[in-house]
């Protein structure tokens, strides 16, 4: 199986959580920022994401609401809003940025946020980012509770035409991956995607986490059912069960491809996937 961090990383990761109860997670991530313990950090977006913004226009389509463009009017439609949960210093959202999207940045760890203004800051950004020929779109980074509604106020709601999930799944305790799931239904808009970058796909979920090992088929599980509770074997893996239909709010998978370039933890394992609301 693939070692997602060398080892002392993880078994720093996983003792700093084992056995502590998910609403005190939030300020052991602050801590772990505060220590400057960030084996996740990459100082730069992910190459996979790169890649999906390029070649998955067809499927993603303008970053402008389109159908709110109006005949005859010089000035372009809305941009549309991206949703990135758990984003540390902010590099994916400043990519969403660069190719034109509104995007917003959410973390838990008020340090997090703090480092990502001071990168959002930085005179390098706009060489490190160059515009598309979409321009560039707002950028707004805020320290919230993804599962809760407070944030949504500082930006206008929610019905989010993109969310982008890595490295935020595999970093919440298994308990609360079906709240996960219901809340990417209830927070992406009626026509948005949510993309996920699946990561650790090469860690055995017995092992623990964070970042815990997730498959391919927990996606599945989670979000043709958002809100329900999953099975897991022995091992910690899912147990399949297509005994009832997709739930109404249920996401389904529209396409699903291994990346050909990540972040090296990922390499030779990583997916991504694109997701829609349900369509009978």
């Amino acid at each position: 199986m693939t070692e997602v961090l060398p080892n002392d990383a993880r078994l720093t990761l996983r003792a700093q959580f084992d056995g502590l109860p998910p609403d005190q997670h939030g300020q052991r991530w602050n801590d772990l920022w505060s220590q400057n313990i960030t084996p996740w950090d990459r100082e730069t977006p992910s190459p996979a994401l790169i890649d999906t913004l390029k070649d998955k226009s067809q499927i993603l389509g303008s970053p402008f609401r389109q159908d709110l463009a109006k005949p005859n009017d010089p000035h372009p439609p809305p941009r549309k809003r991206v949703l990135v949960p758990g984003c540390g210093k902010g590099y994916d959202v400043l990519l969403f940025s660069s190719h034109g999207y509104d995007a917003f940045g959410l973390d838990i760890s008020p340090l997090a946020i703090e480092r990502a203004n001071v990168v959002l800051k930085d005179p390098s950004l706009a060489s490190a980012y160059p515009s598309s020929l979409n321009g560039r779109g707002e950028i707004k980074f805020l320290v919230a509770d993804f599962f809760a509604d407070d944030f949504l106020a500082e930006i206008g709601g929610g019905d989010f035409d993109v969310i982008y999930d890595y490295t935020f799944l595999c970093a919440l305790p298994p308990s609360i991956r079906p709240a996960w799931a219901k809340r990417m239904s209830q927070l992406l808009s009626p026509t948005g995607h949510l993309i996920c970058l699946e990561f650790p796909l090469g860690k055995e979920p017995k092992m623990g986490g964070p970042a815990h090992g997730l498959t391919a088929e927990l996606f599945e599980q989670l979000l043709d059912h958002p809100g329900r509770e999953v099975n897991y074997n022995s091992g910690g893996y899912v147990c399949e069960d297509r005994s009832l239909e997709k739930s109404e709010d249920a996401l389904e998978k529209i396409d699903r491809w291994k990346a050909e370039r990540t972040h090296e933890a990922g390499m030779g394992q990583d997916h991504v996937s694109i997701w829609r609301h349900l369509r009978r």
